[in-house]
């Protein structure tokens, strides 16, 4: 009960965290475990452009952060990880709410913490990519991220 306290608790701050605000999105999801969050982004008078569509720069901002987020509460602190990369596809220009999951396997940590067990290795970046959908599943961007991750030699 206490892990699902804390996610609420981490829901509501980066609701409230200006940032985060700014951009027009909002967190809906954190998983107890961080291997999962959801986010929407509405259209709304905030994060719509001049010819009356979300913002560009609101879909990306929206879904900046996470992947990084959540790599560093489910991986811990013996790692570093740092957003290296980014890429924003334009699909099709959204006049509605729009909305994005991003989930994090356990095969992919695991996946993780092996490759930076291995001599040699100091460090990996891992790519991702999330999809912003309206309510119909109908794909109206896709953001591609790059994060590094290697061990902290310090921890």
């Amino acid at each position: 009960m206490f892990d699902s306290l804390k996610a609420r608790l981490y829901r509501l701050g980066f609701n409230l965290f200006p940032a985060y605000r700014g951009t027009g999105g909002r967190v809906t999801y954190v998983a107890p475990d961080w291997q999962e969050i959801r986010i929407t982004l509405p259209h709304s008078w905030r994060t719509r452009n001049y010819v009356g569509t979300i913002f560009g720069g609101s879909i990306y901002a929206a879904v900046d952060p996470f992947y990084m987020m959540m790599l560093l509460k489910t991986l811990g602190e013996e790692y570093v990880v740092w957003d290296k990369e980014a890429e924003v596809r334009f699909k099709k220009p959204a006049r509605e709410t729009l909305y994005a999951s991003f989930r994090l396997s356990d095969a992919e940590l695991e996946s993780i913490r092996a490759e930076l067990a291995t001599e040699g290795t100091e460090s990996i970046d891992r790519h991702y990519t999330v999809e912003l959908v309206d309510a119909a599943g109908t794909v109206h961007a896709t953001v591609g991220k790059t994060v590094y991750v290697a061990r902290d030699r310090g921890a």
